[in-house]
């Protein structure tokens, strides 16, 4: 016959693992809600592109990670006010050489990201980098991206020219933010 001690150390101990485990659940809830709020979008398309949460989780806090050891900075005002004129003159040159202009924003965006601390060599590691501080506009950039480069193909109808020019510029925006 079992002991009534015995009986209480196992109800403990059930206790114990039942509360630990509550916690886990709770603890991992409050992570992905946080990544969610933090990432918006760009939480759903990164735990499908990666296949599963606990991978995309991982994915999201990496990146979140690397860019804290970047050393990113506003822009000064006078380098805003330099990088706005730029933009005017690729906007204006859209009208009549739509192609170059797109070819001119993506230059534009990499200048001033390189210039801001990020790091601009590989555009996969850009969008990821983008996606911490500007969650809402990294899709938008993927897309303008995906265009240019059917825009160096010669692919891209005029429409889809206007779209990444929107999208670039929404991103470019953002970019220039002294503070």
């Amino acid at each position: 016959m079992v002991s009534n001690t015995l009986l209480i150390v196992l109800a403990v101990v059930v206790l114990v693992i039942i509360g630990f485990l509550i916690a886990l659940v709770a603890s991992s809830r409050r992570k992905t809600k946080r990544l969610k709020s933090e990432f918006g979008t760009e939480y759903d398309a990164t735990m499908k592109e990666s296949g599963s949460r606990k991978k995309g989780q991982k994915e999201l806090d990496g990146r979140r990670k690397h860019v804290k050891t970047l050393k990113i900075r506003p822009l000064t005002v006078a380098e805003q006010n330099r990088y706005q004129t730029d933009w005017t003159a690729v906007q204006a040159r859209f009208v009549d050489e739509p192609g170059q202009a797109i070819d001119s924003a993506d230059h534009l965006i990499m200048e001033v990201m390189q210039l801001r601390g990020y790091p601009i060599s590989d555009f996969n590691q850009r969008a990821a980098d983008v996606s911490v501080q500007y969650p809402k506009l990294v899709s938008n950039y993927r897309a303008a991206r995906v265009i240019a480069v059917k825009n160096e193909h010669h692919e891209a109808s005029t429409e889809e020219l206007r779209q990444a020019m929107i999208h670039y510029r929404s991103l470019f925006k953002e970019l220039l933010v002294t503070e």
